[in-house]
């Protein structure tokens, strides 16, 4: 009975490598996907310390193209897509009328006419509802073109080496773009990433992701999971949609003012606008823990605010989480209490981002 729900999951094209790792699978946003493998602390220490490698085959693509394609993305995203370069990426929101966020997104210029815009894996769907809805009127076409790829994250200090080795050309640089040929297969390699760590990011043919996979464990990259990967992305304080961002908050409240550029008349520009003249009644900040305790998403704060991520983080041994506070507490340094599964845990509000190699390492 308990095997039943697998068989409405999708399974990417890394399914059976994750079977052979021993991978403990999971439900995640629709599909089944490891969550670990050796184990969530050992994979995140690897990525922090040399490489890792992690299917987001889950993740979704957009292709946009045409004559308008950047003029329909300037309207769809916060950020100044029209300054986006070949060859570049930029992160932006999309956001609703009022201002509250659909989904948070890397676009990705590949030639003068032509973006790739990867979205989270549970939102892709509507989001390419969105894009579609607002084309209307625009010399450009939106394609869904989740099916056309598998997705690759190498990361960590030596996540370039590993993919150089395999490569027919230098990788491009951090926030760049461009086609490579590795291990013979041809791919779309960024230099983007979500754990606080350098390192490229692969879209590639789905028959063509084992075999980059199995490469780039062989030479080194550990396999990891979506535990270690939020556990790494918490300490870098890098935002997760669902948790951190919903359409319940703005981009202001969430720290991604700087995403925002008003002045372009991204749908929600003048929602945005507004709370940023006016100040926002609350900040999304992150927080260590000054005791035990391990705080939890939903954990609340006392005199106001709630958590919305949390974990224990393996590289500082202690608690550390994101969260909701009102403004008037949320500059660095202030005190917190959270109530943690009915105790009282102490908190303190910390700068980003939580863990820094120099300084932690």
């Amino acid at each position: 009975m308990a095997d039943a729900p697998s068989q409405t999951l999708k399974r990417t094209p890394l399914h059976d490598r994750h079977v052979a790792a021993s991978a403990r699978l999971v439900p995640f946003a629709g599909w089944e996907m490891p969550v670990q493998y050796a184990g969530i602390r050992e994979e995140h220490v690897a990525v922090r310390t040399a490489a890792g490698v992690f299917d987001v085959s889950h993740m979704g693509q957009i292709e946009t193209t045409g004559p308008q394609a950047a003029a329909l993305l300037q309207r769809l995203v916060s950020n100044d897509i029209e300054a986006l370069q070949v060859g570049a990426s930029m992160y932006g929101v999309l956001c609703r009328e009022d201002g509250g966020i659909i989904d948070d997104l890397l676009t990705y210029r590949l030639e003068p006419d032509r973006y790739l815009t990867v979205t989270n894996a549970a939102n892709h769907e509507r989001d390419f509802a969105w894009f579609a809805k607002h084309a209307e009127g625009f010399d450009a076409e939106v394609s869904d073109a989740r099916d056309r790829f598998a997705m690759l994250a190498i990361q960590g200090p030596r996540a370039r080496e590993i993919v150089q080795s395999v490569a027919d050309a230098p990788l491009p640089g951090r926030h760049t773009v461009d086609a490579r040929t590795l291990v013979g297969r041809r791919a779309v390699v960024c230099g983007t990433g979500y754990t606080g760590e350098d390192g490229v990011e692969v879209l590639l043919a789905p028959d063509d992701a084992g075999a980059v996979w199995d490469e780039v464990v062989r030479r080194g990259a550990a396999p990891a999971g979506l535990g270690a990967r939020d556990t790494l992305r918490l300490e870098a304080c890098l935002p997760l949609y669902g948790n951190d961002l919903s359409e319940d908050r703005g981009p202001i409240e969430g720290g991604l003012g700087w995403c925002c550029k008003e002045d372009t008349g991204f749908i929600g520009a003048d929602a945005v606008r507004a709370v940023r003249d006016a100040g926002p009644s609350e900040r999304l900040r992150p927080f260590r823990l000054t005791g035990p305790g391990i705080p939890r998403p939903g954990n609340p704060v006392a005199g106001g605010g709630v958590v919305t991520s949390g974990t224990l983080s393996p590289c500082l041994g202690i608690g550390v989480g994101m969260g909701y506070l009102p403004a008037d507490r949320a500059e660095i340094g202030t005190e917190i209490e959270i109530d943690v599964r009915g105790k009282t845990r102490e908190a303190v509000v910390a700068e980003r981002p939580l863990y820094r190699k120099e300084r932690d390492g």
